[in-house]
C-alpha cells in the first residue's frame, strides 16, 4: 500500500510515518518503479503496537532500542521482553499512583457530598 493508504489506515500523517522512518522506529519501505514508498500490510500492526507503546508512556528511546532489536530479529527476544517487561513495571507503578490519586479526589468529593447532606439537615 502507498503511503496515503497507510496513512489513512493507521491514523498517523504521511509527515509522521516518514519521520518514523528516519529515525528508526519504521523499517524504511520498499520503493516501485516510481520511486514510491510500498507498505506491507503488516505494518499496521507495528504502528498500533507502537501508539501502544506511546500511548503507554515509553520514553522514544526505548520504542527505538526494541524497533533495533525487532529489526536484527531471532535471538534478540530475551532482550526485547526485558524491555516489555521492565516498561510495564513502571506501568504499574504509575497506576498505583493514579490509583492513590483516585482515592484522594473520591475522597475529598464524599466530603463536600456529606457537606450537602449537613447543610439539608440544617
Amino acid at each position: 500500500m502507498k503511503i496515503g493508504e497507510l496513512a489513512r489506515r493507521s491514523g498517523l500523517s504521511a509527515h509522521t510515518i516518514r519521520y518514523y522512518e528516519r529515525i528508526g522506529l519504521l523499517p524504511y519501505a520498499d520503493r516501485d518503479r516510481s520511486s514510491q514508498r510500498n507498505y506491507d500490510a503488516s505494518m499496521l500492526i507495528w504502528i498500533e503496537f507502537l501508539g501502544r507503546l506511546k500511548t503507554a508512556g515509553m520514553p522514544i528511546r526505548d520504542m527505538l532500542r526494541y524497533a533495533a532489536l525487532r529489526e536484527r530479529g531471532a535471538g534478540t527476544e530475551a532482550e526485547r521482553c526485558e524491555i516489555l517487561v521492565q516498561h510495564r513495571e513502571r506501568i504499574r507503578a504509575h497506576v498505583a499512583d493514579l490509583q492513590a490519586c483516585l482515592l484522594v479526589l473520591d475522597t475529598k468529593i464524599a466530603g463536600y457530598g456529606d457537606q450537602k447532606q449537613r447543610t439539608k439537615e440544617l
